[in-house]
């Protein structure tokens, strides 16, 4: 007889858990949750909720297609969006593609966009600084002297006051610092490949409106002011480097949304 009380206890303690909520029930709640993302704004969240319900609920056959379903809407609103977004850079791209020229030499893998106020048979004997950009978005900055002595410069520093951006240095010998002589001319050429301008592109594009000066680092110092035209045409390649790449990566993830639309 006393064993009863404690037979009638674990049995309310099986009932009780196994009245518990079902997956189906759990998965409806976590599909709530990943709704209330998407009225946040939070596109990734609510997808990555989505796609675990599946996962950690098979059995909630219900709440599983609906959550498909709302995916499948979710990924048809943003592909509609890069669709118009990738629009826009392009009608971008054209806009400024209008400021250069494009050229491909035996030495080039890719094309080059040369500014039509920076091409170099205008400006062979001037020391200004020059904008590169190729096809694939890459860009970066070199310094040019022209010369009666060498200067020896491995950087610069653009500055208007106290406000100012320098490059790495670029050393001697390295096979991005040229330099030529002709005569009592002597021209030296620094390029500033992969991040080497430092933020000095985005210095000039970004004050394009202000007096800026060119510091010429090296065994002599040497100034410029620079020519708005080549102020102008840093922010615009700089501008046409943006788009470009954004164009690339709108044109993968478009495609990816499209590829997995199609398979559901």
């Amino acid at each position: 007889m006393n064993r009863l009380p404690l037979l009638s206890i674990l049995l309310s303690v099986f009932i009780l858990f196994s009245c518990g909520p079902s997956q189906e029930d759990l998965a409806r709640v976590k599909l709530a949750n990943a709704k209330t993302l998407l009225q946040n704004s939070d596109t990734s969240g609510a997808l990555v909720l989505i796609d675990s319900i599946s996962i950690l609920f098979p059995k909630a056959i219900y709440s599983a297609n609906a959550a498909k379903n709302l995916k499948g809407e979710i990924q048809w609103d943003l592909l509609q969006k890069k669709e118009n977004e990738l629009d826009s850079v392009k009608a971008t791209i054209l806009y400024l593609e209008k400021n250069f020229v494009t050229e491909k030499t035996e030495f080039d893998r890719y094309s080059q966009y040369i500014h039509k106020r920076q091409q170099s048979d205008r400006r062979w004997d001037k020391s200004y600084l020059q904008i590169h950009l190729d096809e694939r978005g890459e860009i970066y900055l070199s310094s040019n002297y022209f010369g009666e002595q060498w200067l020896d410069h491995t950087g610069i520093r653009v500055y208007d006051g106290p406000d100012q951006a320098k490059t790495e240095k670029v050393d001697l010998g390295n096979v991005n610092n040229h330099r030529s002589d002709f005569m009592e001319a002597k021209w030296e050429k620094v390029s500033y490949r992969k991040g080497a301008d430092n933020g000095v592109i985005e210095f000039i594009a970004n004050n394009t409106n202000r007096r800026l000066k060119a510091a010429f680092l090296g065994k002599r110092l040497y100034y410029i002011i620079l020519e708005d035209y080549d102020k102008k045409a840093v922010k615009q390649a700089l501008g046409l480097s943006k788009a470009i790449r954004r164009k690339v990566v709108l044109e993968n993830e478009i495609k990816q949304l499209q590829n997995s639309l199609s398979i559901q």
